[in-house]
């Protein structure tokens, strides 16, 4: 009994054990950088990446990290006004989370930058977006 509750112990601390910051620890500073692509159009696809961004700026706190998501393909309707999730995207600007659209998506569906919500940067290609941001350090999240 007692060497059960002794494992129980163990692994019940294992369960709570905090995550260790790789140097150099996030701060004001030196802000964890990320950016998440959304090519999907599937409302759980687009609410799972918005949830993710969420969840690392509430773990990291806003003032140490930066989020930037890149719309394109299906996922462009994400920042186009009047969806299901426009009040997610506004609600994550206002913590200066970047929203980028894919310039060749919105040619291809013949979209104007009016259809979608204010705020919002066009690239000429999100892919192309992806990939620069990776080179510069930022990291690549695909949930």
């Amino acid at each position: 009994m007692k060497y059960i509750l002794v494992l129980l112990l163990m692994f019940g601390g294992l369960l709570h054990a905090d995550t260790e910051f790789a140097d150099p620890k996030p701060s004001i500073d030196n802000p964890r950088r990320f950016v998440f692509p959304i090519s999907e159009g599937t409302d759980s696809a687009i609410n799972h990446v918005l949830s993710s961004a969420n969840n690392v700026m509430k773990f990291y706190g806003p003032e140490k990290c930066e989020v930037c998501i890149v719309c394109y393909s299906k996922g462009i309707k994400t920042l186009q006004k009047f969806r299901s999730f426009s009040k997610r995207v506004k609600s994550l600007m206002t913590y200066d989370v970047e929203f980028i659209a894919c310039g060749n998506t919105m040619k291809t569906l013949k979209l104007k930058k009016e259809d979608l919500l204010d705020g919002v940067e066009i690239v000429t290609a999100g892919i192309v977006e992806l990939i620069e941001r990776q080179l510069r350090g930022w990291i690549y999240i695909r949930p």
